[in-house]
C-alpha cells in the first residue's frame, strides 16, 4: 500500500511538471522599433535664410550711383535738352539706386516698358500686373538714351522742351501733368532727391569742346566754407557778384555751407 502512494505521488508530481512546461514563454524584453529618417531635399531655390550678403546703406549706394551715372545724364542733357538732375533723380527713384532687379537683369533704370513697336529684347517682371513685358538693353547708356528718345518722341511731354534746361521744378510738375507717373507725390519725390544730392549743379555743366575738352576744368566748382559770402567767393576767384549768382541760378545772396558753385 505504501509502494502504490508512493508511486502515486511520483507520477502526479510528474504530470503537474510537464503540464507547466507546456505553457507558452512570455519574452519581457521589449521588440525593437527601427525608425526611417528621411532624407532632406536640397532646395532648387537659394533660400533667403541662407544668404549672407553685406549690402551698403542706401546713401553710399546712391552717391555711388550719381557718381557713375551723372556723365550719361550730363551727356543727354546736351543732346535731348533734358535736365541731368531730372534724368538722375528719375534714375534714382526708379531704379533703387541701380538695386532694382530690374536694372540689373536688363540695365532698364527708368522702368520702360516694351510698348507697341519694341523691336530689342525683352524680360518680363512682375509690376501693375504679372509678367509684364519691360525692355532689356546691353548697356545702360541705352537705357538713358532710350528714356530721351520716350520724352523726345511723345507729344504729351512736348511743352517740356519751351522749358530751361535748369529748370528742374517745371520738369517735375509736368512729367507729372503729361502722365508720366501715377504717384500723386512724383514731382516731390523728385525734387527731394534733387535737392538732397544737390543734383541741379549737373545741370549747369558746359558743353565739351570741339576736342572733347570742358569749356570749363575740372575744379571749376568751390565747396561754401564756413564764413564764406558771395563777394569772398567771388573775390577769391577774380569774378564779379552777379556773374557768381548768374552761374548758379542765385536769386541772392543766400548760400550753404557744403554747397558747390560753378566757377567761371
Amino acid at each position: 500500500m505504501k509502494l502504490y502512494l508512493r508511486l502515486f505521488i511520483v507520477v502526479t508530481f510528474l504530470g503537474l511538471t510537464s503540464c507547466d512546461t507546456s505553457k507558452r514563454v512570455v519574452n519581457s524584453q521589449p521588440k525593437k522599433v527601427i525608425v526611417k529618417e528621411d532624407v532632406e531635399t536640397k532646395p532648387d531655390v537659394v533660400q533667403l535664410e541662407q544668404v549672407k550678403r553685406k549690402t551698403k546703406t542706401t546713401v553710399n549706394n546712391t552717391e555711388e550711383y550719381i557718381l557713375k551715372f551723372a556723365p550719361i545724364a550730363v551727356k543727354k542733357m546736351h543732346e535731348h535738352n533734358i535736365p541731368a538732375s531730372i534724368t538722375l533723380a528719375q534714375g534714382i527713384l526708379e531704379s533703387g539706386s541701380g538695386r532694382s532687379p530690374l536694372a540689373i537683369r536688363s540695365n532698364n533704370h527708368f522702368g520702360i516698358k516694351c510698348h507697341r513697336g519694341w523691336k530689342g529684347k525683352s524680360v518680363t517682371h512682375d509690376d501693375d500686373e504679372k509678367g509684364e513685358c519691360f525692355r532689356k538693353y546691353k548697356y545702360p547708356e541705352s537705357s538713358y538714351e532710350d528714356h530721351s528718345q520716350f520724352l523726345i518722341t511723345r507729344k504729351r511731354y512736348a511743352s517740356l522742351f519751351r522749358l530751361r534746361h535748369t529748370d528742374y521744378k517745371g520738369w517735375a510738375y509736368g512729367l507729372k501733368k503729361a502722365g508720366y507717373a501715377t504717384d500723386r507725390k512724383y514731382p516731390q519725390k523728385l525734387i527731394a532727391l534733387i535737392h538732397k544730392y544737390d543734383l541741379n549743379k549737373y545741370d549747369r555743366i558746359p558743353k565739351r569742346g570741339k576736342k572733347g575738352k570742358r569749356v570749363v576744368a575740372q575744379n571749376s566748382y568751390y565747396k561754401v566754407q564756413k564764413g564764406d559770402t558771395l563777394y569772398s567767393i567771388a573775390r577769391k576767384h577774380n569774378i564779379s557778384v552777379k556773374e557768381l549768382k548768374s552761374n548758379n541760378g542765385l536769386r541772392d545772396n543766400t548760400i550753404s555751407i557744403g554747397q558747390d558753385l560753378l566757377i567761371k
